[in-house]
């Protein structure tokens, strides 16, 4: 079997969002599977199947199968275009979140994504002692989205992953309006074994539907602010679904010897 590692969001290795992405003929015990995504220890493994029509695809953290990954579809799609389907445009994935379409556009790789309920949530203290600064607003879909007052807020903050688990949501970002980009945000997932998430795509599902009400636009340029960073093209679609498209860099191939 192989894998790959794909950073994705970003066009250069060694930034953006790493992902595992692994090509099988057949489904593995999905005990093997969480005991390799264990072992590659980033915030996703991917396995994708070919199927009859497009592909099967699964996510796993070090901790859990999730139902959304985006930066882990984004990294699958690069690899079934560029290694699999090289003349094709577009691949199609059956996922637990539905039918998920990837088409490469340029350097762009365009995710089709579900957008989620958002819904306005008290700000409390224990959102405060998690963060480590005091949002001026919380807003809850499948996450936690808190917003705050200043982009370097975002940057700077050190929060508490004891008090994150806590609180509401899946994943809990900290968001705030950027300088050079329409927001900036963070995503911390200590609920799924994962401290911060580099680059988070299903978050933005949320984030950009946040931003794009709160600034009136349809289109959202989103940056998130970790140590490795990634740029995310976000605009809504209408109808419950969200486009967000990013760029990709191959790391390294291997080829998986252990029995699964």
């Amino acid at each position: 079997m192989k894998q790959y590692i794909v950073d994705a969001f970003t066009d250069k290795p060694f930034s953006g969002n790493p992902a595992a992405v692994c090509v099988m003929d057949s489904w593995p015990a999905e005990e093997s599977m969480m005991k390799l995504a264990m072992e590659n220890n980033l915030s996703e493994t991917a396995f994708i199947v070919k199927e009859d029509e497009g592909y099967h695809l699964r996510w796993f953290t070090p901790g859990t199968e999730v139902e959304l990954c985006g930066h882990a579809t984004l990294a699958s799609a690069y690899v079934v275009l560029n290694h699999y389907e090289p003349g094709s445009e577009e691949v199609s994935f059956n996922t637990l979140s539905g039918a998920l379409t990837v088409t490469k556009k340029g350097d762009l790789y365009e995710m089709d994504f579900p957008t989620y309920d958002l819904k306005e949530i008290p700000v409390t203290d224990d959102m405060e002692k998690a963060f480590g600064v005091r949002p001026v607003k919380a807003v809850l879909g499948i996450d936690l989205i808190c917003v705050f007052e200043t982009e370097e807020q975002v940057r700077e903050m050190q929060p508490d992953q004891a008090m994150l688990e806590k609180i509401e949501g899946r994943i809990q970002n900290a968001t705030a309006r950027g300088k050079d980009a329409d927001c900036v945000s963070r995503s911390f997932a200590p609920k799924l074994a994962i401290a911060e998430d580099p680059v988070c795509g299903s978050a933005h599902c949320q984030i950009a539907d946040y931003w794009s009400r709160a600034l009136g636009k349809d289109k959202i340029h989103a940056y998130q602010a970790s140590k490795r960073g990634g740029h995310l093209y976000c605009e809504m679609k209408g109808n419950g679904r969200v486009s967000i498209s990013g760029e990709a860099a191959l790391v390294a191939v291997s080829e998986i010897v252990a029995e699964l």
